[in-house]
C-alpha cells in the first residue's frame, strides 16, 4: 500500500480539549486513507527539527497529510511544519508555507484584506498601531497567532475608553492568550462560516454556515469563544447552533459571502481546503474577521458538516485534498 504520513501536532498527555483535537483529526484522516487504499501513518512533528527530518526520510511518504496546528504548543510556528517538507521537497496537502504564515498572523492578514479593499473590522496592535475607519465602540481582545478561539471569552470583549486602556487590557491578557494579541473592533450582527475545498475546477465554496446564539441575553456576548468550541457541558457550547438553509431574502448576502470568501482563497494563494469566517453587521455588510489555512477536520467540526450538507463523503474530500497537492 502507499504510504501517506499524517503529520499532526505534538500533543503531551496534559494538553488541552483543543489541541487534543488534533489527534481526533488523525484518526479521521487515516480511516478515510485506509478506504481510498493508502497507508496512514501518523508522526507529530517536534521541535527538533532534526528528529522530524530522519523520520520523514527513513518514512520516505508519497505524501505527508499535514494537520499541525502547534509546535510546541505555540501557534506561532505553525508555518514550520509546510517549511520543513519544503525543503525536503515532499508534497504536502492543504496552504502553502507562504499563505499559512500571512494568515495565521491574524493582524498581518487584515493589513493585506485591508489593502485588497476586503472589508475587516478595525484594529489595534499592541505596538499602538491603530487601523482605524470609524469611531471606537467595543473591542474584542484577541491572540494574534492562537486559533480555537484559545482564550476567548465573554470578558474579552471592552468597551473602548483610550488607547492607553486598551493597550493596558492586552498586555494584562497576554499570557492567557498565549503570546501576542490584538484588540478588534466588535461587529454587532450574525456570524457565518464559509468553507472552500479544492476541486478540478479551483476553489470550491461549501455550504455556508450561520452560527446561531441561542438564549443569549441582551447582555452576553455573541461569539463562538473557548467555551462554545470546547467545553461540551457548557452554555456557551450547547446554545451555539449551526445552520445551513437561510431564507430567500438572504440570498444575496449568501451569494456576497461566496465571492469574498474566493476572493480572499486567490488574495492569499490558498490551496487544498480553508475557511473564511464573517461577521455580517445589522446593515447587510459583511466584514472578514480571519482565514484559517488549516480549519478542524474532525467529524463532528464545521469543515465536516458542511462537506455532508454538500453531499460530500469525508474520504472523498480527503482524495480531493490529496490530488489537489499532487498537482502541484
Amino acid at each position: 500500500m502507499t504510504k501517506i504520513v499524517i503529520l499532526h501536532s505534538d500533543i503531551p498527555p496534559d494538553a488541552s480539549a483543543d489541541e487534543l483535537d488534533c489527534l481526533r483529526q488523525a484518526e479521521a484522516i487515516s480511516s478515510a486513507l485506509r478506504l481510498l487504499n493508502y497507508e496512514p501513518v501518523p508522526l507529530p512533528f517536534v521541535l527538533d527539527l532534526n528528529q522530524t527530518i530522519k523520520e520523514l526520510k527513513n518514512l520516505r511518504p508519497y505524501i505527508v497529510f499535514n494537520i499541525v496546528e502547534t509546535v510546541a504548543g505555540r501557534g506561532c510556528l505553525i508555518h514550520l511544519a509546510p517549511t520543513l517538507l519544503d525543503y525536503l521537497q515532499i508534497p504536502y496537502t492543504g496552504c502553502p508555507t507562504e499563505a499559512m504564515f500571512i494568515t495565521s498572523n491574524k493582524p498581518l492578514s487584515k493589513k493585506f484584506l485591508r489593502h485588497a479593499g476586503i472589508a475587516t473590522p478595525d484594529w489595534l496592535e499592541q505596538d499602538g498601531s491603530f487601523f482605524q475607519t470609524s469611531r471606537p465602540g467595543k473591542y474584542l481582545i484577541k491572540s494574534s497567532w492562537e486559533h480555537a478561539s484559545v482564550g476567548l471569552d465573554e470578558t474579552s470583549l471592552i468597551a473602548y475608553t483610550n488607547t492607553k486602556d486598551i493597550l493596558q487590557e492586552m498586555n494584562r491578557r497576554e499570557n492567557k492568550l498565549g503570546g501576542a494579541c490584538f484588540a478588534e473592533a466588535y461587529i454587532e450582527g450574525r456570524e457565518f462560516n464559509v468553507a472552500i475545498i479544492s476541486d478540478k475546477n479551483g476553489g470550491r465554496v461549501l455550504p455556508i454556515a450561520e452560527m446561531l446564539f441561542r438564549d443569549y441575553t441582551s447582555d452576553k456576548p455573541k461569539i463562538v469563544d473557548y467555551k462554545a468550541k470546547w467545553v461540551a457541558d457548557s452554555f456557551e457550547y450547547n446554545n451555539t447552533i449551526r445552520k445551513f438553509d437561510f431564507a430567500p431574502e438572504d440570498a444575496g448576502l449568501i451569494t456576497a459571502l461566496r465571492e469574498i470568501a474566493l476572493r480572499c482563497w486567490e488574495l492569499f494563494g490558498l490551496r487544498g481546503y480553508a475557511r473564511v469566517d464573517f461577521r455580517v453587521d445589522n446593515n447587510g455588510k459583511p466584514w472578514v474577521l480571519e482565514i484559517n489555512t488549516n480549519p478542524c477536520l474532525s467529524p463532528e467540526a464545521g469543515f465536516a458538516a458542511a462537506l455532508e450538507e454538500a453531499g460530500i463523503k469525508f474520504h472523498e474530500a480527503v482524495n480531493l485534498i490529496i490530488q489537489n497537492a499532487l498537482k502541484l
